[in-house]
């Protein structure tokens, strides 16, 4: 179902790139995009891009409901990392906070992100998908770079896609390290790049990295995302390969990733 866009769109930026590409692209066709930085890595890059930036920690979501109303939000978009590593950066618990900590039975990712979008549908605000500012960072089937896998890392793939489905349905992690058939690392709270150095530490020199969208992806938060930064986390520990899954994952960099993959003999595939 189609939705009307607002001219005055709202954006909470967790870490990284994503939301300042999401606010570069609205800005370019014309949206105002008023943000609320959840963290300080990419505040400067939104002021570039955002009429106004808020600055509040993701446990500050009594000033983060008052900021939205005295701006008159009635659409808006999470994007970036908002993982619990980022709450324990910036430990500030409101009340509402609190009371949610106290109320919740699980503290997982969704848990915690269905509490917000729940909480701003009662001021009357929709949270609208990820992409539709970003369709264009979407990441095609095949292989993207001019580095092709092997029939070994094939393999790897096939069975790293399988755990990574299974530790998404459980909402622990999006992301694996395999060699030669062996798990060497399971996304849990530090994320994909702390995840890949984990992993290459066991598996030593070309491991495979297989992230994918969880079984029951919500567009709403948390669509799996990856740049350059992680393949130059790769390249710092000898990793040889990263698969994505195709048409669900986001791209940010493409061409300087791709060129970046292809320097340094990375495979960049999607399936």
């Amino acid at each position: 179902m189609s939705i009307e866009l607002e001219n005055k769109q709202g954006l909470i930026a967790g870490d990284g790139q994503l939301p300042v590409s999401l606010a570069k692209n609205a800005k370019e066709n014309g949206f105002e995009v008023i943000a609320i930085a959840l963290s300080p890595d990419n505040r400067n890059e939104l002021k570039k891009y955002c009429s106004k930036v808020y600055d509040l920690a993701p446990g500050e979501l009594l000033k983060i409901k008052k900021v939205l109303e005295t701006e008159g939000i009635k659409q808006l978009t999470f994007i970036g990392k908002v993982s619990k590593s980022l709450v324990v950066r910036r430990p500030k618990f409101d009340s509402l906070a609190i009371e949610f900590l106290k109320q919740a039975t699980r503290l997982n990712d969704d848990a915690i992100m269905l509490f917000l979008v729940d909480e701003l549908q009662k001021l009357g605000i929709t949270v609208l998908d990820q992409t539709i500012f970003i369709k264009n960072l979407m990441v095609p089937r095949g292989v993207l770079g001019k580095i092709q896998p092997t029939e070994a890392q094939l393999s790897d793939v096939e069975y790293g896609y399988k755990i990574a489905k299974e530790m998404g349905e459980l909402d622990i992690g999006q992301s694996v390290v395999i060699k030669d058939r062996m798990i060497m690392a399971i996304e849990a709270i530090e994320g994909t790049d702390k995840c890949i150095k984990r992993g290459c530490k066991l598996g030593k020199k070309d491991s495979v990295i297989v992230k994918v969208s969880k079984p029951k992806q919500d567009k709403r938060f948390d669509i799996p995302a990856f740049g350059l930064r992680t393949l130059k986390t790769m390249k710092s520990y000898k990793a040889k390969l990263i698969a994505v899954e195709a048409n669900e994952t986001i791209l940010v960099d493409y061409e300087k990733t791709i060129e970046f993959a292809d320097k340094n003999n990375i495979v960049v595939m999607a399936v």
